[in-house]
């Protein structure tokens, strides 16, 4: 099979309108606060991201969109909606 992977595409899209979503919504959110949001609350349980993985995606595909600033004490990066 050849295909463009339309159903890959749609979970990619989806999955960086939920993360953008709730960034916007909670300023000051950690990895591990958005992977519980996405398991919990949104009830996406096979998206597949961990704590380490959203540090990956976030710069990967939405980097125009979501910066991070480093928390000082804990050495966790904290992101928010770029301006």
């Amino acid at each position: 099979m050849r295909g463009k992977g339309s159903q890959k595409h749609a979970r990619l899209e989806r999955l960086k309108h939920e993360i953008v979503d709730y960034v916007g919504a909670m300023p000051g959110a950690s990895a591990a606060d958005i992977v519980a949001f996405l398991s919990n609350e949104r009830k996406m349980r096979n998206h597949g991201l961990t704590t380490r993985k959203v540090g990956l995606f976030i710069p990967r595909y939405l980097s125009e969109m979501i910066n991070f600033r480093l928390d000082t004490s804990t050495g966790k990066r904290i992101y928010h909606l770029a301006s």
